[in-house]
């Protein structure tokens, strides 16, 4: 028996299980911290993601490898031994790039780094050539005049706050639209933006954009950070021009699908976890959303090992199509909206593979105290209680505005936005101890959530 797992089990021996209410009961804590000792000891989240990553790379929605990505799925998923596993499908607007230049033309002539964002569309096949304007915030320029952009470049210079809980990409996010939106309504050739994240490498960072009703659509490509940086010194020495050119096609709606597993209970109410299969074209997926998948399947695997029926159903989904707007989350609230009121609560792994340290809940106010109850039971893993405020992760979403309550199981973010949406997300910037401390994390809750009594919501 290893150092973790007796320091595991002394923790639990020492928990004051008097002070806790009965909806937990004493055998159900136990078994939640086994399933924690016994987690930390394994590699199989981990392995799960490499096989992912290394045998299908990247997976761009409605593309041929997303599809390949599925058909993994199913064959993993079967083979550790989830029952009624299927895809489940529905239709996605594909969208993909061939080819991506930027260069300034004058007065420094140069390459320059970029990559188009998801949606956007392409320019004329030699490209576009246009002074650049720029702007500091994302604010400065919607307030900017209707006038005086006509056949120039827009460049939105705005940075993104760097912090634990990833709470800066809100703000930060918000010109990867909203630059192409605003410049087609100024009669710009089109826009460029510095990358929405943390890092400071030469790695341009995409995401999916969406044109508003009755706006011209403008080309949008993001810079790499250096390259942002670059492109703002040289505009220090006056007017700069700058040639860009996309090539990037939309052919239309193809297929993608929702990848699913169970571990059926002894009742028909589901606890559901589950993780994005999709990713985007750059990188392998590997932190965004390859981790997910990884932890919450092998947090299941972990439950089924124990060989005990759990009183509800655990079910595990691969969302698909999430990166272009949620579209596989979306199809399964439509789906199974008739059967919300027995999802009793919900969670989504998708900020990457750091450690988890909060416990984040939204609950009826009077179920609060199971919330509380769990987190003690999570502790020993450096897991603290969060607020009542949870969003279980992007899949989630749909899933919560029909009122099933979710937890958030929040992950340490400090460095994801380095890697997110760039090819620099990848297998070797993950550390299977962190894997396994959330496995350990998603397998303790969702047993607890199985197997007690009470639910989540109002009575």
């Amino acid at each position: 028996m290893s150092v973790i797992k007796v320091l595991m089990i002394v923790w639990f021996c020492l928990l004051p299980l008097c002070s806790l209410a009965e909806s937990i009961d004493e055998s159900l804590q136990a078994e939640a911290s086994e399933l924690m000792a016994a987690s930390l000891e394994s590699n199989l989240g981990y392995d799960i993601v490499e096989s992912l990553t290394t045998e299908v790379g990247q997976r761009l929605a409605g593309s041929e490898a997303e599809a390949r990505a599925r058909d993994w799925g199913v064959k993993k998923l079967e083979a550790l031994g989830f029952e009624n596993v299927r895809i489940e499908t529905f239709p996605v607007t594909f969208w993909e790039r061939h080819a991506e230049v930027a260069e300034i033309t004058a007065p420094f002539p140069q390459q320059l780094v970029i990559t188009a964002l998801g949606g956007s569309v392409a320019t004329k096949p030699g490209g576009v050539v246009g002074e650049i304007v720029r702007f500091p915030t994302m604010q400065s320029l919607r307030d900017a005049p209707m006038d005086g952009l006509q056949g120039k470049i827009v460049f939105v210079d705005e940075f993104m706050t760097r912090t634990q809980d990833g709470s800066g990409y809100g703000a930060a996010v918000q010109k990867r639209s909203g630059a192409a939106n605003e410049a087609g309504r100024r009669g710009a050739l089109a826009a460029l933006i510095r990358s929405v994240g943390t890092d400071h490498h030469r790695f341009p960072h995409t995401g999916q954009m969406r044109y508003e009703e009755s706006v011209a659509k403008v080309p949008i490509a993001a810079l790499s950070p250096p390259d942002a940086d670059q492109l703002n010194r040289a505009l220090t020495h006056g007017e700069v021009e700058v040639k860009l050119m996309l090539d990037v096609t939309s052919p239309g709606e193809r297929q993608s699908g929702n990848v699913i597993g169970e571990i059926p209970g002894m009742t028909d109410e589901v606890v559901i976890i589950g993780g994005h299969l999709d990713s985007w074209d750059l990188g392998t997926g590997a932190v965004d959303d390859g981790a997910g998948i990884g932890i919450t399947v092998g947090a299941a695997k972990m439950i089924m090992d124990m060989g005990k029926t759990p009183k509800r159903t655990i079910r595990v989904v691969m969302f698909g199509a999430e990166e272009v707007g949620l579209v596989g989350a979306r199809a399964y609230a439509e789906r199974y909206k008739d059967q919300i009121p027995k999802h009793i609560v919900g969670a989504e792994s998708d900020f990457g593979a750091g450690k988890i340290w909060r416990f984040e809940t939204n609950f009826d106010e009077s179920k609060l105290s199971i919330g509380r109850e769990m987190q003690k039971v999570l502790e020993p893993l450096g897991i603290a209680m969060g607020d009542n405020n949870a969003t279980g992760g992007p899949d989630m979403g749909p899933l919560r505005a029909l009122g099933m309550p979710v937890v958030t199981l929040k992950q340490n973010g400090w460095d994801y936005f380095d890697l997110h949406h760039t090819p620099d997300d990848t297998l070797d910037k993950i550390r299977p101890e962190n894997i396994a401390q959330n496995v350990a994390a998603y397998a303790a809750f969702v047993w607890m959530a199985a197997n007690i009594e009470e639910n989540f919501r109002q009575d």
